[in-house]
């Protein structure tokens, strides 16, 4: 069965704007279009516009579903398991949320006492499953299971005071870093003063710090792309100038 693009738009919800859309940009092309231009989808497409959504659900750019439903690997049922094993993620920790928005009005009401840790614990929790999803693998490889276990420990028993400190000191490393990487001078007192800062920043999650360690984790943070583009986003080659200033200020340079 074939569908025009207003009974597609009708039975998924997307409008016909974007859908149009999606074909300008090569995201999801219709089957065929025909000689007065009326664009007709059929059930492969249906599939596909279903991907795309699952995809956005997860927060996606169009760019990189783009590149992820061309990939001549792609595999609709693996997909399918990933979509599921996300979802089901993402339920768990909206769920914890809830779970916190009721103590919560619970606590202002008087009918429980609510402590500071678990004010806190849903919002650390997904802190720990982002990165462990993001970086878990290598840093598991480079440092062992034992120290990222003690670190993820570490990090859900801070107490409020610290974990906002430990969120504003995170800020203030991204504002130093815009600040002085243009400069391009990792030797300077300020910058120093930058590394001194992310070392005060890796101690509230590290159990045990050390120099080598630091210097082996801004190493990192320029080989591996992912934790490059967290600081080059906000100020171009900042991984490279922290990465700089640690191993001046930790004696290995």
């Amino acid at each position: 069965m074939e569908y025009t693009i207003s009974q597609l738009g009708e039975i998924s919800g997307v409008t016909n704007r974007t859908l149009r859309y999606y074909d300008q940009i090569d995201l999801l092309k219709p089957k065929k279009i025909n000689e007065s231009g009326y664009r007709f989808y059929g059930e492969t497409e249906i599939d596909l516009l279903q991907q795309i959504l699952f995809y956005r659900e997860l927060e996606l750019s169009l760019e990189e579903i783009k590149k992820i439903i061309n990939d001549d690997n792609f595999d609709q049922e693996k997909a399918l398991s990933h979509h599921y094993i996300s979802l089901m993620e993402k339920r768990n920790h909206l769920d914890k949320i809830i779970a916190t928005v009721e103590k919560t009005l619970a606590n202002h009401k008087g009918e429980i006492n609510m402590s500071n840790h678990e004010k806190f614990e849903a919002f650390k929790e997904q802190q720990i499953e982002k990165n462990e999803e993001r970086y878990g693998q290598e840093i598991r490889e480079k440092y062992g299971e034992e120290t990222v276990r003690e670190s993820n420990k570490q990090f859900k028993n801070m107490s409020e005071s610290d974990y906002q400190e430990f969120q504003s000191l995170e800020q203030e490393i991204i504002d130093h870093l815009i600040k002085l990487t243009p400069s391009k001078d990792p030797s300077t007192e300020e910058a120093q003063e930058l590394a001194a800062m992310h070392k005060e920043w890796l101690s509230f999650t590290w159990p045990n710090y050390s120099p080598e360690a630091h210097a082996g984790l801004v190493e990192m943070y320029v080989a591996d792309e992912r934790f490059k583009s967290y600081y080059d986003k906000h100020v171009e080659n900042g991984a490279e100038f922290l990465k700089e200033a640690v191993l001046i200020y930790t004696g290995m340079k």
